[in-house]
């Protein structure tokens, strides 16, 4: 359990925050999931955040975040450390406002989601591979320009953003018995896990990490954040090397279980929901429905994968549709 001296984000903090997103971020619509019959003894759908403004659920963090801050301050311009979700929210939210917008994105960025920062107007350098790298050079950003930097994870006003998508799960599906959510930073899981647990207690979380960048099994055993010495994953949005601090608090006291995936396993389920469900989505996005086609979700009533972001780049997706792979929700394929 976490030992933390502010009490997590809780359910009129996440009110207040729907009420600020309303208009803004899109009610991303649940599906059901279309699988053989009888292949799960429960219903499974789909939080199609794939389908949110700039593609991700980011936007509900970020909008919010500059949302709540003094028009004077904002002003000053925003700043973005990002592995490309993030970024392309802040820039969407700095366009909103109209204010200047500088996004800080490794090296390593998708093309698409640099392209994205950039058509929505912001200027893009690009900084190292991790997620401290990143902050630290948004950081001397802020310190020359006086900039502000919109955190992207690590903050009560995000995750209260980021948690709207589990107010909206509960409400549009209350005998919802367990919900699977990807885990990176921790902005989003710890979000849902709070608000949905807010809502409705007895829903289980179930987290979804890489098994090459397995940050909450790892502060899980350690009874805290680490940071680990490096991440290597296809789902490029869950590599960063450590945990928010305020995102541990939430997600050592809610979440009730952990699982890890590997890349095979989301590469066949993002064809698989291309190919049956219409969705393209990223390989982060994809992964908690992987880990549900896997059997590592157990439940004892329906189900919702959080589909987080649908943002691939074409020549990615070309090569997933032209390779034919195992279909995932036939165990004897796998």
């Amino acid at each position: 359990m976490s030992v933390t001296t502010a009490p997590l984000v809780d359910l009129p903090q996440f009110e207040a925050a729907a009420a600020r997103l309303r208009g803004v971020a899109l009610r991303t619509p649940l599906l059901p999931l279309d699988v053989p019959a009888g292949r799960f003894p429960h219903a499974v759908w789909l939080k199609a955040e794939c389908l949110q403004r700039v593609g991700a659920f980011k936007v509900r963090g970020a909008f919010h975040y500059v949302a709540s801050m003094d028009p004077e301050v904002r002003s000053r311009g925003l700043l973005a450390p990002s592995s490309g979700n993030h970024a392309q929210a802040v820039a969407w939210a700095a366009r909103h406002f109209g204010v200047p917008c500088t996004v800080v994105m490794p090296t390593t960025v998708s093309p698409v989601k640099a392209a994205g920062s950039r058509r929505l107007g912001a200027t893009v350098e690009l900084v190292g591979t991790t997620t401290l790298e990143r902050i630290a050079r948004a950081n001397e950003l802020a310190a020359l320009t006086g900039a502000v930097v919109v955190p992207p994870f690590d903050d009560d006003l995000i995750i209260a953003g980021q948690g709207t998508a589990g107010l909206e799960i509960v409400d549009d599906l209350p005998d919802v018995a367990t919900v699977v959510v990807p885990v990176g930073g921790g902005g989003l899981a710890s979000g849902v896990a709070a608000a949905v647990k807010a809502r409705k207690p007895s829903v289980r979380v179930v987290c979804v990490e890489p098994a090459g960048a397995p940050k909450l099994s790892r502060a899980l055993a350690a009874g805290g954040p680490v940071t680990l010495d490096g991440t290597h994953s296809l789902a490029d949005g869950l590599l960063g090397v450590r945990l928010g601090d305020r995102n541990w608090d939430h997600l050592s006291a809610l979440v009730d279980d952990v699982v890890q995936v590997g890349d095979g396993a989301i590469k066949c389920t993002m064809r698989y929901l291309l190919d049956r469900q219409k969705l393209a989505v990223e390989p982060s996005g994809a992964i908690t429905l992987a880990a549900v086609l896997e059997d590592k979700v157990a439940s004892d009533g329906p189900i919702v994968a959080v589909l987080s972001g649908g943002n691939i780049e074409w020549d990615g997706l070309a090569a997933l549709v032209a390779d034919q792979g195992p279909d995932p929700s036939v165990p004897s394929h796998r």
